[in-house]
């Protein structure tokens, strides 16, 4: 039988009390207060680095999630002690906000400049390049107006509408997109039974088959990592949130190997 220790017990809770709150509250935009949106957003707030990590964007993100937790944390909490096992869910929760966050202000800052060099320099075939380096997926009356741009390049109306797309494209890119989910932390938690329990098999869900816990970390730090710097139109995942947490798990377990001595 499945026994949770006191702190996983309390995360569990947590967790679902903001999930039901995301229900009750969604009038007041709870969701949008306590998810983690990108620097510099005017809907960004220092606080949302712990709260993300608490809400959830449906049923199904939270079950696996919660899965995560209850049947590896409780082994760690044993392993560690309640402090150290509270400590190492937090800064790894939030590093992966942290270094996911990071990786956006870059992206937009990229965008920012590009937006800035078309403004100055504005032709039907930059704004074409502008538009596909930059966009993931966009209505398709954006290529029709690229269409119209490039057979009408003279056109003084066409070239400040160019603009007004340019600079849309920035404030999207810029406010828009929000993340949310005890993903990054449970990745982390995943990381640290690898690397203390490497030979430990687990049993996936999907397909229902033992791996041992070495060979999962790799997989999935692998598919973190790959899917990050190969994002697909329509993802919504924050691969990047994945990966930071195994990467702050990592760095923890390897200070705390080196001070043995010092419990938190």
């Amino acid at each position: 039988m499945l026994r949770l220790t006191p702190v996983v017990k309390n995360l569990l809770i947590i967790n679902v009390v903001f999930f039901i709150l995301q229900q009750f509250l969604s009038g007041v935009h709870f969701t949008e207060m306590v998810s983690l949106w990108k620097f510099g957003s005017v809907n960004f707030a220092p606080y949302q680095f712990f709260t993300y990590m608490f809400a959830h964007g449906g049923f199904g993100h939270i079950l696996f999630n919660m899965l995560g937790l209850v049947f590896l944390g409780p082994l760690l909490e044993q392993f560690w002690g309640p402090k150290r096992f509270l400590i190492f869910y937090l800064i790894t929760g939030i590093g992966a906000g942290v270094l996911y966050n990071g990786i956006e202000y870059v992206k937009v800052s990229k965008v920012k400049n590009a937006v800035e060099n078309y403004v100055v320099n504005p032709d039907p075939e930059a704004f074409n390049r502008l538009i596909v380096e930059n966009i993931e997926s966009a209505n398709p009356e954006i290529y029709d107006f690229i269409e119209l741009y490039a057979e009408n390049p003279d056109s003084k109306q066409l070239e400040e509408t160019s603009k007004s797309y340019a600079r849309k494209l920035y404030n999207e890119k810029h406010n828009y997109g929000s993340m949310l989910g005890a993903s990054g932390a449970i990745y982390g938690i995943l990381m640290a039974f690898g690397l203390l329990f490497p030979n430990t098999e687990l049993m996936l869900l999907f397909p229902p088959i033992p791996v041992k816990a070495k060979y999962l970390v790799l997989v999935l730090g692998g598919i973190a990592l790959y899917s990050g710097l190969n994002r697909s139109a329509g993802d919504v995942t924050a691969h990047f949130a994945h990966l930071g947490g195994m990467v702050f798990a990592f760095i923890m377990i390897q200070i705390w190997k080196n001070d043995r001595n010092k419990f938190y």
